[in-house]
């Protein structure tokens, strides 16, 4: 074997002069498909007494350490210990996981692998394919195999992504969270106008009930000027960074509660861990929310700002007006984590299933588009608590109005509007999903690249 890795060694040796520097094998690796992130982790984990070269004895050693841990990973998917590995012990090792794919999916892995066409990948078949790839055990095989993004649109509640121990190490985690939140912050921002005019149609409901989208839009602007488009938008940013922290914090908190030591997250768990932390996430923040509600329906000169706004509501009503709407709020993540969570696994597996040829990972954007139609479903789900919630959050602001509590405001909803009184506003709320989408992912790649996020 040493023979071989003297070869391989020669080979990527340009200069010939017994080292490597990271440019010669970056521009060797480049030729077997290694990416650039790729080679300077080799490159970076190969040098061990860090004087930014490697020799034969480095490079040596690296591939026979990263060897020893591949062996183990294909020991683990080898269930049955035949030296082969087949697409039912995949499906069987991702199980254990807690990741369900189908016979399919998991034949296009083998593919990926398969070098001469047996369906089956033995032990010099996977050796040869990972040789370069420098993942390190089972788990980050998987994530190599399943690609995610942390892309944040808005009144969203997803999940939040796991992070490996090496990418919180490597401070790649909160890399991509920044890159996430800038590209949240612009495009809440391009979308602004179209949140507010949700809010407004929420609001002003039984009054307005002749309010469509290009009326709406003129109101306000006769109201307040073009600016008042981004009323209440300051809040909505500035509230990015809290709950996407505490969202994180809490996610990991509660992953710790619900797994032993050692043990890996399943399914269930994941969803209850992720609607949990979304749940603490809003309870932190919530008076923020309510803020940029009032800041969204009040008139102009009525606020001075985020802070003048939140002295009123103090002054006038006490501590509680900034946890009103709460119930239908908390209420309302359930529905819309559990329906955004199965339709996008169930959208991923059906593109997987049918669409995917060559490749197992779809891509950035499919599972964008797969996000999209994913969030819409559970916004359909969640929309009428939604509602209420900001109804609830306003309704101190509305003259003659009543104090209502939620079920009371249910109910005078479906008296005076009907059952689609409790839609009111979604047809911009649906408006802005796609821009959404498509501006946070041209500012999320760009912010990946500038900060230097290594691509997975």
């Amino acid at each position: 074997m040493d023979a071989s890795y003297e070869k391989l060694f020669s080979h990527l040796d340009h200069n010939e002069d017994g080292i490597l520097d990271i440019f010669e094998l970056l521009e060797g690796l480049q030729g077997v498909g290694v990416m650039q992130d790729g080679g300077k982790k080799i490159f970076t984990t190969g040098d061990v007494n860090k004087d930014g070269k490697l020799d034969f004895e480095e490079f040596m050693k690296y591939l026979k350490d990263h060897e020893k841990k591949m062996k183990l990973a294909f020991k683990s998917l080898d269930k049955n210990n035949d030296g082969k590995i087949e697409a039912s012990e995949i499906v069987q090792s991702l199980q254990i996981l807690g990741l369900t794919i189908s016979e399919q999916q998991a034949e296009l892995i083998l593919q990926s692998i398969d070098a001469d066409g047996t369906m089956t990948v033995d032990w010099n078949e996977w050796r040869d394919y990972f040789l370069f790839n420098p993942v390190t055990d089972i788990e980050e095989i998987i994530r190599f195999w399943k690609h995610s993004t942390g892309i944040d649109i808005g009144d969203s509640l997803t999940i939040p992504d796991e992070f490996t121990e090496d990418e919180k190490k490597s401070g790649q985690w909160w890399r991509q969270l920044l890159a996430g939140g800038v590209a949240g912050a612009v495009s809440r921002t391009s979308t602004a106008p179209l949140d507010r005019l949700k809010v407004m149609m929420q609001v002003h409901g039984s009054k307005s009930a002749k309010m469509n989208i290009y009326g709406g839009f003129q109101q306000m602007v006769k109201e307040g000027g073009i600016r008042s488009l981004w009323r209440g938008n300051g809040t909505n940013v500035i509230k990015i960074a809290p709950e996407t922290a505490v969202k994180f914090w809490a996610y990991e908190q509660y992953k710790k509660l619900l797994t032993e030591e050692g043990q890996k997250i399943g399914t269930f768990e994941r969803f209850v861990s992720g609607s949990m932390a979304g749940a603490t996430a809003q309870t932190f923040i919530y008076p923020m929310e309510v803020l940029k509600t009032r800041l969204a329906v009040g008139k102009t000169g009525q606020y001075s700002g985020m802070f003048d706004c939140a002295k009123k509501i103090l002054k006038y009503e006490g501590m509680g007006a900034f946890y009103k709407g709460y119930v239908p709020n908390l209420l309302g993540i359930i529905p819309y984590a559990g329906i955004d969570l199965a339709v996008y696994e169930l959208l991923k597996s059906h593109w997987l299933d049918n669409f995917a040829k060559d490749s197992v990972n779809p891509g950035v954007m499919v599972l964008l588009g797969c996000g999209a139609l994913s969030s819409t479903c559970g916004q359909l789900a969640s929309y009428p608590l939604a509602l209420v919630r900001t109804r609830m959050q306003a309704q101190a602001m509305i003259e003659k109005s009543p104090q209502l509590n939620m079920v009371g405001l249910f109910r005078r909803i479906l008296s005076k509007e009907g059952l689609p009184g409790l839609y009111r506003g979604i047809t911009p709320n649906f408006m802005k999903v796609l821009p959404a989408v498509g501006i946070s992912y041209v500012v999320y790649e760009n912010m990946k690249q500038t900060l230097g996020v290594t691509q997975k």
